[in-house]
């Protein structure tokens, strides 16, 4: 999957704990261009970002959401994922599951696993 840099994306589990990979995944996209949204259940703000608790919650169109979270969390937030939509989803490593990627398959959403974003963004 390549990124494009005139589309949103949502980072789901987005931090501002410098330690975390949700706050490296972020301000990586981020410093190279890409419109990011963090979506975290208990910020406001993050790297001077309008931080939402949900992808529901987002007022523009997101073209593709970037998973930084537990399975579980990720085989959940997908039932908003395909209710808003998006038709493309990144699960960083550790985020994904064999359901969640079934849930993708079954309900036509292009989903990347087993990658690293930061290694891949451009499609290389």
């Amino acid at each position: 999957m390549i990124l494009n840099k005139k589309d949103f994306c949502a980072v789901i589990g987005a931090s501002s704990n410098k330690e975390k990979y949700g706050y490296k995944v972020l301000k990586d996209l981020k410093e190279s261009g890409y419109k990011t949204i963090p979506i975290n259940l208990n910020e406001n703000k993050i790297l001077g970002l309008k931080a939402y608790k949900s992808i529901l919650d987002v007022n523009v169109v997101i073209e593709t959401a970037i998973f930084v979270i537990p399975p579980k969390t990720t085989e959940e937030i997908l039932k908003d994922v395909k209710k808003l939509g998006i038709k493309k989803v990144w699960m960083q490593p550790g985020s994904e599951s064999d359901q969640a990627i079934k849930y993708c398959d079954d309900n036509g959403i292009e989903c990347t696993h087993n990658l690293c974003i930061m290694v891949r963004k451009n499609g290389k």
